[in-house]
């Protein structure tokens, strides 16, 4: 499917969404329009579904383009377009809240329609919330740390989670970082997963701790890639595969092949079309079909 206008708005179409201003442009530095955007999405759907649908989400939005004003917003205030729907989930303080969720590609439009331009994820689905199905690391590097130093920490991460007995998977985000990313059975809940996270990203900033840090103040960072372990908890997410961001560039996340990560200079090095182009091919084959559970312990 080509990433234009008219088969944006007859993929829209299609799937029951009106796509209203298709030629709003959403993306002034590439002329990305809203319905170019849906047309993406469309292309992208059948590779983004397995790794987004049935999930709690949190969305970017940028009503006006990435240029102009853009919130991030996790609960479902109304106003969203026929396609989009909602999970009511319970929160500490006892209230439940409604969450964003999808299970097909019209509800990916339905976020286009709204000017979403980036999909974040919950590290479960909804018919499991308590149990997460991923363990994911985000290497954050400091400035002036080059992406050499991020592709070397997410080999480091993935040898260590393989002495584990955990197999994982790189996905550049469209920003700065890598995501190393350990699908699990479901069957630890959020404090273990936690636990283990937090446990493995401070056992590395010990073991190098003029290379690494796990704590998330400014001050500790400096010099240094945070392995960010925050993700594993409750209520947080990350960004989904093959979603957009809401930057400069109109990077897409992308998951890719480790023996490909040296070839990469960048991690928002993905144009839409490049996205595409990747989705036809499948970089994760056995993401799916793994059977692994989350470590008793670090060591």
């Amino acid at each position: 499917m080509a990433v234009n206008e008219d088969t944006g708005i007859a993929a829209a179409e299609k799937a029951g969404i009106k796509l209203s201003s298709p030629d709003k442009v959403l993306y002034p530095g590439q002329g990305v329009t809203k319905g170019k955007l849906a047309a993406y999405y469309a292309s992208v759907a059948p590779a983004m579904m397995p790794y987004i649908a049935n999930r709690p989400l949190s969305l970017v939005r940028c009503p006006a383009g990435r240029a102009k004003q853009c919130f991030f917003q996790k609960h479902d205030t109304g106003g969203f377009a026929q396609g989009m729907d909602t999970i009511e989930i319970e929160e500490r303080d006892g209230r439940a809240d409604s969450y964003f969720t999808l299970d097909d590609l019209g509800g990916l439009l339905a976020g286009v329609q709204m000017g979403v331009l980036e999909f974040h994820i919950w590290g479960s689905r909804r018919d499991a919330i308590e149990k997460p199905d991923r363990i994911v690391f985000d290497i954050d590097p400091d400035e002036g740390l080059d992406f050499g130093n991020v592709k070397s920490a997410a080999g480091d991460i993935r040898g260590r989670l393989a002495d584990l007995g955990l197999e994982t998977f790189a996905m550049v985000t469209g920003g700065k970082g890598i995501h190393v990313i350990a699908p699990i059975i479901r069957r630890a809940e959020w404090p273990d997963v936690k636990a283990f996270a937090l446990g493995f990203a401070r056992q590395m900033a010990a073991d190098e701790p003029d290379r690494f840090t796990a704590t998330l103040s400014k001050k500790a960072r400096k010099g240094k890639l945070f392995i960010d372990y925050l993700r594993n908890e409750r209520g947080s997410t990350a960004i989904a595969p093959y979603s957009t961001r809401a930057r400069e560039g109109a990077p897409v996340a992308v998951p890719v092949g480790w023996d490909e990560i040296e070839t990469l200079n960048s991690a928002n090095g993905f144009s839409l079309e490049a996205a595409v182009a990747r989705s036809h091919d499948n970089p994760w084959p056995r993401y799916a079909k793994l059977r692994q559970s989350l470590p008793k312990s670090v060591k």
